[in-house]
């Protein structure tokens, strides 16, 4: 027996994308934790990057409110989660991320570092969570302290380990960062506020409040769809690869979520059941978003808002998308920041160079340069066409 599987054009998806992700002026939101809880989760293995998107999809926006969101109220948590890479989420999805994801990143990154001090030093379990139990320790006297200072503070931080030993770009460097990096996956502290400007990525580092402990498979469903809320239709390619689990927990997932089939241009995929009844086209919008944006790297297959011919510009040699120019639902090229504060553009896609987009996207690139006034950024995952406009050539 056939079972029938309602068809979703890429036409639709891209047009939802201008409310489900608050491009649409219409849509913007009024603070930064409905900007999170529209995209799940904010990338944020640059800073920078969570202060962008933020500003992209908000009516009014300050990096005053956002740095608020972060450390004051405390309502998004950055957490190193989805394919061991940092995450800024709402407080609320915390823990389920937490269960779901960032349990298991953990375990894997501890094991890891204990067997590499356990091969060059000899250290065990023991030794390491001895230097763990010592950072609190530190941290409960300092309330707020920069990796520096701790490991002045503690002496097994300072251990060095030898990276790619033999090669050319061998390294030596303390575990400092590492220990830390664990013990934030693992909830038990967190990143504070970072030196410098909002763009800074030298932190300060605190005590961290525990999650409540969830089952792994109820978190994994419930971020599921959350997800498919966000960034449904999908297929099963693309939730096992935004989410970094296996297949049979993916599998697993969906089956749990009542999300139904649907008929993607890239074969079956899976919409929550008020997510057939797409439009069919809505009024085009410009949007400038930052290297890593969540809309950017939501699913893991993107030839419906990506043509191909792009990628060799826009991505770097390890799949990290740069800084994007959009028109109507698609990435029609790219931009940079100069060293002077200007917002330079290049269009390659035909789309992305009508009248009517030139200004449209011309007004966002206005909008960015007041947001970022006298702060300068570089992504750190830098693209032949970020670096060549950047650079004036």
């Amino acid at each position: 027996m056939t079972t029938f599987r309602p068809r979703i054009t890429d036409e639709q998806r891209r047009a939802r994308l201008a409310t489900a992700h608050l491009l649409a002026p219409a849509a913007r939101a009024t603070t930064p934790e409905e900007v999170a809880d529209a995209l799940v989760a904010l990338h944020a293995t640059d800073p920078a990057t969570v202060y962008l998107a933020v500003a992209a999809r908000m009516r009014d926006p300050a990096p005053a409110r956002l740095e608020r969101a972060l450390y004051e109220d405390r309502s998004l948590v950055r957490m190193l989660c989805m394919r061991r890479t940092m995450f800024v989420v709402p407080r609320a999805l915390a823990p389920v991320v937490d269960a779901s994801t960032a349990r298991a990143v953990a375990a894997r990154e501890r094991k890891n570092l204990l067997k590499v001090v356990g091969e060059q030093h000899g250290h065990g379990e023991e030794w390491l969570a001895a230097a763990e139990r010592a950072v609190l320790v530190a941290l409960a006297d300092f309330g707020e302290a920069t990796a520096a200072a701790l490991a002045g503070a503690v002496p097994a931080l300072r251990t060095q380990i030898t990276v790619s030993p033999g090669k050319p770009y061998a390294a030596t460097p303390r575990i400092t960062s590492r220990v830390l990096g664990v013990m934030a996956a693992q909830g038990r502290i967190r990143r504070g506020r970072p030196l410098g400007t909002w763009a800074s990525s030298q932190f300060r580092w605190a005590p961290a409040e525990p999650h409540p402990d969830l089952p792994a498979d109820d978190a994994r469903a419930e971020l599921l769809a959350h997800y498919l809320r966000s960034f449904g239709p999908a297929t099963t390619e693309d939730v096992k690869w935004w989410t970094g689990w296996t297949l049979t927990d993916t599998r697993r997932a969906l089956a749990r979520t009542g999300a139904v089939e649907a008929d993607l241009s890239q074969g079956p995929g899976h919409a929550l059941p008020d997510q057939l009844d797409l439009p069919s086209g809505t009024d085009p919008v410009a949007a400038l978003l930052p290297s890593l944006d969540p809309t950017s790297m939501g699913w893991r297959h993107r030839d419906w808002y990506l043509d191909a011919g792009l990628v060799p510009e826009l991505f770097d040699a390890f799949g990290n998308i740069g800084p994007t120019v959009w028109w109507d639902g698609r990435i029609v090229g790219g931009w940079a920041q100069r060293p002077d504060g200007e917002i330079v553009t290049e269009l390659p896609t035909p789309a992305g160079r009508t009248r009517e987009a030139g200004e449209a996207i011309a007004t966002e690139a206005a909008r960015l340069a007041t947001f970022l006034g006298d702060i300068r950024i570089r992504p750190s995952m830098r693209t032949p066409l970020e670096r060549r406009l950047s650079n004036g050539s």
